[in-house]
């Protein structure tokens, strides 16, 4: 089969694989949309990752089911499917003690194109079918319906691990799809001012619709002080990292009240470490706390995002910006989303 790849760092191709194999409880899918994401540029031109040869790249998707295992019980194939980008392994006791994301390692739950081959292939390979796939809805539109595999799960887990409350002021430190997507959860959990940051018009517009109160220019001046003005001196009870670079961290740590909590949900590429800013965190007795999180996948998880969309609780098109039709453009999608034009925020291949 055909696959676009990442032959090395710095490196993209296409390249001939065979096609993979089913275990008993196991699908093999065929591709019908996908979307390159911000997360293969780190992997492939960052290095984030660490080197990977001829790994074919991609994690977002949604695909028919065209071989399934002896022990699966509820797909078959034809069935329409959506993928999360997430797929843990469900026998493990990581998930057990409630981090599916991290099951049999850190981050091992993320398998496609960081363990294994991706979804830009002709076919791919998705393990635990029964509990790692969603079936899609007829009428949904297929470049909606692949946001919901990534985009929406992870600017969601940012809302979630922030425990946002009814009436939090929040900020939101980048708005690019998954910040998108974390205004549209600290919404839907009851944030009552909310701010982004960000300066491309088209996301600025999008991150309005989606719940934003304020927008906030990091082209005009420290976001920290602007913060600070907007809110008196007393900064945000909450903030979502779902961007920027690594100095990120600190500013969040700055603009957060003491009590507050940091959600980081932003692919950290490169360097060594991220800084925390000494007095700003109380000389490390502020209670202001730090989390972490890859996306939650499964099943479950797709289901009631899957819902929320088909219940309109959540508008996803506004999203999708490029849409491409054939297997060849994967390439030209994957690169725009590197060069990230003013008029970008997510490509979707529709083959």
């Amino acid at each position: 089969m055909k696959g676009f790849a990442m032959l090395g760092i710095n490196k993209l191709g296409w390249i001939e694989k065979e096609r993979p194999v089913a275990g008993s409880y196991d699908a093999i899918v065929r591709p019908l949309a996908v979307s390159p994401c911000t997360s293969d540029i780190h992997t492939v031109f960052e290095g984030a990752l660490g080197d990977r040869k001829n790994m074919i790249l991609g994690h977002e998707a949604v695909g028919e089911v065209v071989e399934v295992g002896s022990e699966v019980k509820d797909f078959k194939p034809g069935d329409r499917v959506i993928v999360p980008c997430t797929t843990p392994d469900w026998r493990s006791l990581e998930v057990q003690a409630g981090f599916q994301q991290h099951s049999n390692g850190m981050l091992a739950g993320w398998k496609f194109s960081n363990f294994k081959d991706g979804v830009f292939g002709e076919y791919f390979h998705v393990n635990d079918a029964d509990m790692n796939l969603a079936i899609l809805p007829k009428d949904m539109p297929l470049e909606n319906a692949v946001m919901i595999t990534d985009m929406m799960t992870t600017g969601f887990h940012g809302a979630e691990l922030a425990d946002i409350q009814m009436g939090s002021s929040v900020v939101v430190i980048g708005i690019g799809a998954v910040g998108l997507m974390g205004i549209a959860g600290a919404k839907l959990r009851g944030a009552g001012r909310i701010i982004g940051v960000g300066s491309r018009p088209i996301c600025v517009e999008a991150a309005k619709f989606y719940g934003a109160t304020d927008i906030l220019n990091y082209k005009n001046g420290h976001i920290v002080d602007q913060v600070m003005k907007l809110t008196n001196g007393k900064g945000v009870d909450r903030v979502i990292m779902a961007g920027g670079g690594s100095e990120t961290l600190s500013q969040a740590v700055s603009m957060v009240k003491p009590g507050g909590i940091i959600s980081n949900i932003n692919y950290h590429g490169s360097g060594d470490a991220l800084l925390i800013p000494r007095v700003e965190w109380g000389c490390g007795m502020a209670h202001k706390t730090i989390k972490g999180g890859l996306c939650p996948g499964g099943r479950l998880r797709a289901e009631m995002l899957r819902d929320m969309v088909v219940y309109n609780r959540v508008d996803l098109s506004k999203l999708v910006t490029h849409v491409y039709h054939g297997f060849d453009h994967i390439e030209e999608a994957l690169l725009l989303m590197k060069d990230k034009p003013k008029d970008l925020i997510k490509a979707v291949v529709i083959l």
